[in-house]
């Protein structure tokens, strides 16, 4: 299973057209989000008059735009391959349901003991795994997709069963541990919000890539379907990317802009937090001897964030107005530079720490990356 094919149809080795100056085109965004809500502060209410689950239906059409073509681009026919990443999966397991939830819970403690709705929103962010973005930047890291798409699957399996549980332990029982009584918040979030949300951003993209490669391939072919039609569906992508960044960051605009240093603090945590949790799953990764595509794939999933969830889960539970809500719309505006960046610097690392086949330099080859090496050969 090579994964050097990403959005834009380019290999590792360079970005591509479309997402060469992609961080440019995101920043444009973000400002042009920004500038709008704070200069047309009723863009937010009409955004946000048509609602699916709690979120703004722009909004929702771009996260399902922006996730359909990843879907799509997955071999679903090569996923019976996974069987042999057993490993990868106790990894990711591990990385996202305790290392995780565990290291946003400190760092909101740490940052944040004072604003406890602003703790709580780094909390919810925390405990919601990436299901959604990561996909993109995977691809444009160079990672392995038929992987990422299986870690996905399960994170959403993961969320629907734990996310409501975490949630009371971590805001309710932890925080009146660490802060008393009155620093546990009393969370009400029902395992059936959690599986609504995890289908409409996840299943509906999911079942349409799904069919899309099922029916095209077998009328065209494989090679058509990778080479020419996925060449051309891939980068849209990141133009259902762009979309959802501008209408959410115009949906708190006003904000953002009124309330700086409130953005500082929520800020700096979550940075600590998504390059913290990105070194340690990208170390740990290649010390187990996993090939380049996997520890990016593992070092991704396990540092990005499901923000659509968290928006979600927030404005159901705490309302729109609330500060827990503006500190789970900030989660984005902080991760979405901060996973471009790191992009760079996994692409960077491939060449520092990996030997062009893809292992890790000076490290024995493990029975997972020797079986990896022979499912590329095949």
């Amino acid at each position: 299973m090579n994964s050097t094919n990403f959005a834009g149809g380019t290999n590792k080795s360079s970005l591509g057209i479309i997402s060469k100056y992609l961080t440019l085109w995101i920043f444009l965004a973000m400002v042009g989000g920004i500038i709008l809500g704070a200069v047309y502060p009723q863009v937010a209410t009409i955004l946000d008059a048509v609602r699916i689950e709690q979120v703004s239906l722009p909004i929702a059409i771009g996260l399902i735009w922006m996730m359909y073509p990843p879907l799509a681009g997955v071999k679903y026919e090569e996923l019976s391959k996974m069987k042999q990443q057993g490993k990868a999966l106790s990894v990711s397991i591990v990385q996202n349901w305790i290392v995780g939830p565990v290291l946003m819970f400190a760092l909101a403690w740490v940052f944040l003991p004072d604003l406890p709705e602003y703790r709580i929103g780094l909390i919810i962010i925390g405990l919601a795994r990436c299901i959604a973005m990561v996909l993109v930047w995977n691809q444009l890291a160079g990672g392995d997709n038929e992987l990422c798409a299986v870690l996905v699957a399960v994170n959403s399996i993961f969320q629907v069963a734990l996310y409501s549980v975490l949630a009371y332990v971590f805001i309710t029982v932890l925080s009146a541990w660490i802060g008393g009584a009155e620093a546990g918040a009393v969370v009400d979030i029902s395992i059936w919000q959690v599986a609504k949300a995890v289908f409409i951003y996840l299943g509906i993209p999911f079942v349409a890539g799904i069919i899309t490669r099922s029916v095209l391939v077998k009328q065209r072919g494989k090679d058509w379907y990778d080479n020419v039609f996925m060449r051309k569906l891939g980068p849209t992508a990141l133009i259902g990317l762009l979309f959802t960044i501008v209408i959410m960051f115009s949906l708190k605009g006003e904000y953002i802009v009124k309330l700086p240093l409130d953005v500082f603090r929520i800020a700096v945590p979550l940075l600590a937090y998504f390059i913290i949790m990105f070194g340690i799953s990208f170390f740990m990764s290649h010390r187990l001897g996993f090939s380049y595509d996997d520890a990016t794939t593992l070092a991704f999933t396990a540092a990005s964030n499901n923000f659509e969830l968290a928006i979600a889960v927030a404005v159901a539970v705490f309302g729109i107005g609330s500060r827990v809500a503006f500190a789970s719309v900030v989660g984005p505006l902080i991760e979405v530079p901060v996973m471009l960046g790191l992009v760079h610097i996994a692409r960077r690392a491939s060449v520092m720490w990996f030997d062009q086949s893809g292992l890790p330099i000076n490290r024995k080859i493990t029975a997972a990356a020797i079986r990896k090496t022979g499912n590329k050969e095949e």
